[in-house]
């Protein structure tokens, strides 16, 4: 059997980075991608295509989604709709979480 659908917090945190992608590659099926971000010093992203779920796995800061502002921490869930402007703010150097990216281009219909 596979042991590609189960990933620990310390193999997500060494995945390597992609050309050009700022989160690691995890897993992928059908549309799905979960992914590790743990951006260092700034977030510099930008809205993405699809809908997305943020897991937070480590350290604490703020998440800014158009224009709202909340306060997070480890367990935590963060929901950004396809294109919604939205980035981490002041988060500790600890920082890391699980991204899952789902659905078609342009997100899913409300």
């Amino acid at each position: 059997m596979s042991e590609d659908w189960h990933r620990t917090i310390a193999a997500a945190a060494a995945a390597p980075l992609e050309a050009g992608r700022a989160s690691s590659l995890l897993f992928a099926h059908g549309s799905m991608q979960i992914r590790y971000y743990a951006p260092e010093g700034h977030d510099e992203q930008t809205p993405h295509d699809q809908d997305e779920v943020y897991f937070i796995a480590s350290g604490t800061g703020s998440f800014v989604r158009e224009g709202e502002r909340v306060q997070f921490g480890p367990g935590d869930m963060l929901f950004v709709a396809a294109e919604e402007e939205h980035r981490f703010e002041e988060f500790s150097d600890d920082f890391g979480t699980w991204v899952v990216f789902y659905g078609p281009k342009g997100g899913e219909a409300a």
